[in-house]
């Protein structure tokens, strides 16, 4: 099963493991290899390309400002679901 927009993974990043949200359109994810992903960070604060989600009752913020492409493979263990309308908004600001 393919990963989908707004699910959220432990990511084999370097130089460790990361949390992530996918942001990629589920579309590409089916077909592709590879997902678009943005990692998860505490930083906290008036970001115009971060937002806030919560994972497993813990405040993080979703950093738009460090997408990145990754193998579907170096996707680890689904963590949740976060509601991918605030990071699509927030992609066309910044790619308008």
């Amino acid at each position: 099963m393919s990963p989908r927009q707004g699910e959220i993974y432990w990511a084999d990043l370097e130089p460790g493991r990361q949390a992530v949200m996918v942001v990629s359109p589920d579309e590409m994810n089916r077909v592709l290899d590879t997902v678009i992903v943005a990692p998860l960070t505490r930083a906290e604060g008036d970001w115009p390309t971060r937002y806030a989600v919560s994972v497993r009752s813990r405040r993080r913020a979703v950093a738009l400002d460090r997408i990145c492409c990754l193998p579907i493979a170096r996707l680890a263990r689904r963590l949740g679901q976060a509601d991918p309308a605030p990071a699509r908004r927030i992609l066309r600001e910044m790619f308008a």
